[in-house]
């Protein structure tokens, strides 16, 4: 069969892809912007990757066309798919229907963490010997590539509460019917599609509905906005984590580096890792929550973290150059952005810390979460903004009150000679951004060696 993707470069496409080759389909795709670690990994996969959207790409008229949520009505590629009566279904729907079918589906939701999380016990299952399926919105590094069938029942997959595609608003999250789901928080995000959080706590409530009685949620005691969608009913055994839950960590180290994990107050473990900050900490306790109800003893779940090297842009240090080390970090939320810095401070102590953020999400785009910036840098000693002519708002007085040493930039130029002019032997860089940011760390790494 010819499965022809649109919006193949998007971390859920680009899996899917993988998966639809990996069963046997001869796959091809095309995305307006193909850029890595998308386009490597379909490259390597064997993929053909087209750049646009031009109907010609879908001529010979392939099998099928999956159509990704990015696309829209007045999309040359969409119109011509409509035009032509070519069959059409969306991401979420082809993966419920064509692999998940008949699977113990590990589901890992919430505005942030999904993809560690979702890493995280695809990990700890494969170190069990379990040889999990999985679907990541990023490429885990224990692995290598971000989906695989897998060799058992069991499939992990990144539960997104974004929306399916143009002609279907639910979250792709109500496809997956998860036997075992994971609710990391809940936020309001995604300001292009959901009005505010109320809508989105609905669309939660939707899969928790579909969680079976026999099943397991998970989540936080200290996210006031999945309690109410608990309240609103679940059918479900719940296990808690976090202060007052039956899942608690105690830190043996302030980054979060090294902690003990206690199950109804027994301690089970030691996990002893490379990553930091207290909301990986917290990844890992529903992570193994997840894992024990599939039958992973928590002492082998902590020795599997303790091998765990996160995923591809989360905190991946890409450079270090005379002496000045750079990440790449995938943060497109004010917290997301604080907790990564507050981990990184932890970790480094009193050592120069620059942020260098591009607001580069839709919600980011609308100006959703502009209140926040300013203080979610707090544990930088610098921080650069990008602001690109099409932004929309005004960045600079948005981060204006901001107590952090501040230089707002509309060039990348412009970024590369304000870090180059006070990075000094020691100094941490940190690039924030849920796109390919134009290459920047790349051509950072080569100004500093220059």
């Amino acid at each position: 069969m010819h499965i022809h993707i649109l919006g193949i470069c998007g971390t859920f496409m680009g899996s899917l892809a993988v998966l639809a080759k990996e069963l046997g389909h001869r796959v091809t795709g095309s995305d307006a912007n193909v850029y890595p670690p998308m386009s490597t990994q379909l490259q390597a996969q064997g993929i053909e990757l087209m750049q646009g959207y031009d109907p010609a790409h879908l001529e010979p008229a392939p099998d099928l066309v999956v159509v990704g949520n990015a696309l829209s009505r007045g999309n040359p590629a969409v119109e011509y798919v409509l035009n032509k009566g070519l069959p059409y279904v969306s991401g979420p729907q082809w993966l419920a229907d064509h692999v998940l079918q008949g699977r113990w589906v590990l589901a890992a939701a919430g505005t942030h963490g999904k993809t560690t999380t979702s890493s995280m016990l695809a990990w700890v299952l494969e170190h069990a010997g379990m040889s999990p399926g999985f679907l990541i919105g990023g490429v885990p590094q224990n692995f290598g590539v971000s989906a695989r069938l897998g060799g058992t029942p069991f499939f992990v997959v990144e539960a997104d509460e974004y929306d399916s595609a143009f002609f279907d608003k639910r979250s792709k999250f109500v496809h997956y019917h998860p036997r075992t789901a994971i609710l990391n928080n809940l936020e309001f995000d995604h300001a292009d599609i959901f009005p505010d959080l109320a809508a989105i706590e609905r669309q939660f409530h939707h899969l928790v509905r579909t969680i079976p009685g026999e099943g397991l949620v998970i989540h936080p005691t200290s996210e006031t906005a999945l309690k109410r969608v608990i309240d609103m009913g679940c059918w479900t055994p719940v296990q808690t984590t976090g202060e007052g839950g039956q899942w608690q960590a105690r830190l043996l180290s302030e980054d979060g580096s090294h902690f003990e994990v206690l199950f109804d107050g027994k301690a089970q473990g030691i996990v002893d890792w490379e990553l930091t900050g207290q909301h990986n900490v917290a990844n890992a306790l529903a992570c193994l929550a997840a894992a024990r109800h599939v039958g992973v003893v928590p002492e082998l779940g902590c020795a599997a973290l303790s091998a765990f090297k996160s995923v591809k842009r989360r905190m991946e240090k890409v450079a270090e150059v005379k002496g000045v080390t750079i990440y790449d970090d995938f943060a497109h939320h004010p917290t997301a952005i604080a907790t990564t810095l507050d981990g990184l401070r932890k970790r480094v102590g009193a050592a120069k810390v620059i942020a260098v953020v591009e607001p580069r999400s839709n919600s980011m785009k609308l100006g959703a979460h502009r209140d926040g910036l300013p203080e979610s840098v707090v544990q930088a000693d610098n921080v650069f903004w990008y602001a690109p002519p099409n932004l929309g708002w005004d960045l600079a007085a948005t981060v204006a009150s901001s107590t952090v040493p501040t230089q707002v930039c509309d060039s990348l130029e412009a970024i590369i000679a304000g870090v180059k002019a006070i990075a000094a032997p020691g100094t941490q860089v940190v690039v924030m951004s849920n796109g390919g940011f134009g290459g920047l760390h790349g051509k950072l790494a080569q100004a500093l060696e220059g």
